[in-house]
């Protein structure tokens, strides 16, 4: 995955390795409802992912891991500290280069904390994980539970735009079989509704440039441009577009500007 395609993804949101914060909980039956809607669509066992996982372990990886298990056995589940330990059991798994196990922790963090923004994270960490795996199996699983993640995240927050802007991202990358235009659709209503919102025009960007319509790529990206000059995303996605474009001069200027903004 190219740092364009992740800065696109994420750009909305906080990123996954911001630390955790806790916020009021919100009532038994609102968790009862968010756990539900997780595992409902639920495509693999978890525990068969994280099997094989281990078997991918580095040795330094697989001992951090292994430490941190062993002390959230000593601690209550009830606790602070178990939630806490969660959240470093998500952290070394994704610096492990698992975001499938990494974002079923996320996940359990954020089915106790119930706030939007842990709802968000765990969402963020299961699209990378559907931009990075060819794994048809890790694909689904993924994609199910980041839709599930960032639609409580919405439950939470109706007002907030960036989560349903991540929603549309996931079902861009991959469509729900019996509605592929899912994604591109609610795209489209978002920048209807909201004109303006770079993130939203970045990802229509991205995905003109996927499927060839270098022009309409163009014509988006410089809207950011215009609206937020320096736009890390939109400098790097108009590389693309205009190389596409047939325009190797513009193509050359803006992944100049890209690897500046980079450095």
């Amino acid at each position: 995955m190219t740092k364009t395609q992740i800065t696109a993804l994420v750009s909305a949101t906080i990123l996954f390795f911001a630390l955790y914060f806790g916020c009021e909980t919100q009532s038994k039956d609102q968790q009862s409802l968010e756990k539900t809607r997780v595992f409902s669509a639920e495509s693999t066992d978890v525990n068969v992912l994280m099997k094989e996982a281990q078997g991918r372990l580095q040795a330094n990886s697989k001992n951090e891991i292994g430490s941190i298990e062993h002390e959230l056995e000593l601690v209550q589940d009830d606790s602070s500290a178990y939630t806490s330990t969660l959240m470093r059991l998500a952290g070394a798994w994704f610096n492990a280069g698992e975001p499938a196990i990494s974002g079923h922790y996320a996940q359990l963090v954020a089915q106790r904390l119930q706030t939007e923004d842990a709802w968000s994270k765990a969402g963020t960490t299961y699209a990378i994980c559907l931009q990075r795996s060819e794994d048809e199996k890790v694909r689904t699983y993924c994609t199910q539970r980041a839709v599930a993640a960032f639609e409580s995240a919405i439950s939470v927050n109706p007002e907030n735009v960036a989560h349903r802007v991540n929603l549309a991202v996931v079902h861009a990358e991959n469509p729900p079989k019996e509605d592929v235009m899912r994604g591109i659709t609610m795209l489209l209503e978002l920048n209807r509704q909201y004109p303006e919102n770079v993130s939203v025009l970045n990802n229509l960007g991205r995905l003109a440039i996927q499927t060839g319509q270098f022009d309409k790529a163009v014509q988006r990206l410089e809207r950011v441009l215009e609206i937020e000059p320096g736009n890390l995303t939109a400098t790097c996605l108009l590389a693309d577009a205009w190389n596409g474009a047939g325009d190797a001069a513009k193509a050359e200027q803006f992944a100049k500007a890209c690897g500046q903004l980079n450095e």
